[in-house]
């Protein structure tokens, strides 16, 4: 017996929102950022990244292409706990070029900067609280400069403050740099501070609303 996790799904993402995908568990929401992300392909209908027909893309081009144009965090921050900050950071850069360099170095020096972690970039990950090694992750997540970044809950895991200080910084780096981003959110208050709410209901959009200002 066929099991539909996502039923007629119709949905556009445009360059620079940030958009919160809420609803319960068990809704279809990590489903659907699984297909935003081509980490999943649809059993039916049609999905366009950047215009181009994800049907088109073989699974060398479809992996390429989420490379680098698209970032992610989780979360849990999966960081690799033998290596510093700086490296962890570097770690897409490294599984696309094969060795580091200086400019590799350099743009994770930069983001960590940016994520206010420059102090902390020869710390190994052990040694970062979670709110630290969140904001690894989300530098992480940028080092190829994405234009979309897919966070699944990432203050889930984290207390109030910190998790206001990471979603602060997303929103920052969306202001900033005109990165998308599509957060996955139980939290009510977090996703009313988005631009959108898609709110996902048995596998189906259920709503597509503005926040109030």
């Amino acid at each position: 017996m066929k099991t539909h996790a996502l039923r007629g799904i119709d949905l556009r993402l445009d360059a620079g929102e940030f958009i919160a995908l809420t609803g319960p568990s068990g809704s279809g929401k990590s489903t659907l950022l699984n297909m935003i992300g081509l980490l999943d392909r649809p059993t039916a209908g049609r999905m366009r990244f950047q215009g181009r027909d994800v049907a088109e893309l073989d699974e060398a081009s479809t992996t390429a292409t989420r490379a680098r144009g698209i970032g992610f965090v989780f979360q849990f921050h999966h960081l690799l706990p033998a290596f510093t900050a700086l490296e962890n950071v570097m770690m897409p850069l490294l599984a696309e070029r094969g060795r580091a360099d200086d400019e590799m170095r350099q743009r994770a020096s930069n983001l960590l900067e940016e994520v206010g972690l420059a102090d902390r970039a020869t710390y190994p990950a052990t040694d970062l609280s979670g709110g630290q090694q969140q904001r690894v992750a989300v530098a992480r997540a940028l080092v190829m400069h994405p234009p979309l970044v897919l966070a699944d809950e990432p203050t889930g895991n984290l207390d109030s403050e910190s998790g206001n200080q990471v979603f602060r910084l997303l929103r920052s780096i969306n202001e900033r740099h005109g990165t998308a981003f599509v957060i996955v959110t139980h939290d009510e208050r977090l996703a009313m501070r988005c631009d959108r709410v898609v709110h996902v209901v048995d596998g189906r959009v259920d709503s597509d609303t503005i926040p109030p200002a």
